[in-house]
């Protein structure tokens, strides 16, 4: 304990402040750090996932009176639809990765046309947002396959709730909370075992040398 102007310090809570403020720092450097190559790499990304979003909304509608009996456990191929802002955010690694690749996705699913109309906008914003705060809370700084599984079952959560609230609101509670629980799982399964895979995929082919995930 030291004294400043009369009054007692704490040199533990100056440490903590000043990590604080060196952790902000290094983010802001991190968000104003954005080249060229990082927004085309990102758009690329987004169309080419919103594509695959557009294929998976068919393979949802074809899909769907199998589980006629269970609507609960359709949610197996929920995870497809996560998998933009979490790979986005692996594949550039830098603040605001994961949102703009799964804005980007998300309105190229929009222009082909879904069944859930623009609605897919906000649903877009909601899982590139939440990976998004995952990845920062490791300080853009860990891309291993545990933050990459957490970033996507974090994401799921978004569907997880508002689905059953604006879809499934007329199902009993039990068929809501199963609903809920296989679309976190399989968004950690597709969405982050999946993007992490195909990131050192992309990495070992050298199409990522611009990148530091190009490291893997």
């Amino acid at each position: 304990m030291s004294t400043e102007n009369g009054r007692e310090t704490d040199p533990a809570a100056h440490g903590t402040g000043t990590e604080r403020t060196g952790f902000l720092q290094e983010i802001r450097a991190k968000a104003r750090s954005w080249r060229t190559v990082d927004i085309v790499v990102a758009a690329v990304i987004g169309v080419a996932v919103g594509v695959v979003f557009w294929l998976w909304n068919i393979v949802w509608s074809v899909t769907t009176p199998l589980f006629v009996a269970f609507p609960p456990g359709q949610a197996v191929v929920y995870g497809m639809w996560l998998i933009s802002g979490v790979l986005g955010g692996l594949v550039i690694r830098k603040p605001g990765a994961a949102l703009l690749t799964s804005i980007a996705a998300a309105s190229v699913s929009a222009i082909l046309g879904t069944q859930w109309g623009m609605q897919v906008l906000l649903d877009g914003t909601l899982q590139g947002i939440l990976p998004e705060l995952v990845f920062l809370a490791f300080a853009y700084k860990r891309w291993n396959m545990g933050v990459a599984v957490l970033a996507a079952a974090v994401a799921g959560l978004s569907p997880a709730l508002r689905d059953n609230i604006v879809y499934n609101v007329t199902w009993p509670l039990h068929h809501q909370v199963t609903y809920g629980v296989i679309v976190v799982v399989s968004a950690a399964v597709i969405a982050g075992v999946g993007a992490r895979l195909l990131t050192t995929a992309l990495a070992r082919s050298g199409a990522l040398a611009a990148f530091p995930s190009a490291k893997g």
